[in-house]
């Protein structure tokens, strides 16, 4: 082998090997900035996809998926209105925690909308509100599970009580002006 033929083979080797570590650090940096931006949401779609690169992807995709939306924060009128159907709602807790839940819920699904978050089934909803509210959408995936065991007549006041309680925390970081603001900007 002469000696051009043995310094093009090392330099294809090095590119090869450059190629592969700039492969490396942007892979990591792709899962650092998911696991940040979802916090406990990347591991759970991590535990139920069972593979990080489709976990990923998916997160990747909801990402995109919400980038299509027209987001926009709750206008004065709007945020008054929903703080009193919250009120509303909460006061209903105490002489029939059933239907306080339930009414919380479908103000939720009203928020979400005049938000403008599409009409779309409950794990679709989780998955879009999942994207900007990631440490809040599991308090939204438990509040819903309550209300269904609650609609099955499985449900105990306590555990309607803790579904009031996650619900209030999608809620309020909903209404939340100054997230709005990013939001919408």
């Amino acid at each position: 082998m002469d000696t051009t033929t043995s310094i093009v083979i090392a330099s294809l080797v090095v590119i090869a090997i450059l190629g592969i570590v700039v492969w490396s650090f942007f892979r990591r940096r792709r899962s650092e900035r998911l696991r940040a931006r979802f916090g406990p949401e990347y591991a759970r779609e991590l535990l139920i996809v069972g593979d990080r690169r489709h976990a990923e992807a998916k997160l990747e995709e909801r990402e995109k998926r919400i980038g299509y939306f027209h987001l926009r924060p709750l206008t004065p009128h709007d945020g008054v209105r929903y703080a009193d159907s919250w009120q509303i709602a909460k006061a209903r807790f105490v002489d029939n925690p059933g239907a306080a839940i339930a009414e919380a819920d479908q103000l939720l699904g009203d928020l979400m909308i005049t938000r403008g978050y599409p009409v779309t089934d409950f794990e679709q909803r989780a998955a879009d509100i999942s994207v900007d509210h990631p440490l809040i959408v599991e308090n939204y995936r438990a509040a819903h599970a309550i209300a269904l065991r609650h609609s099955q007549g499985k449900a105990s006041t306590e555990e309607m009580r803790q579904a009031m309680i996650h619900y209030r925390a999608l809620f309020e970081n909903l209404t939340d002006q100054s997230l709005q603001e990013r939001i919408a900007s």
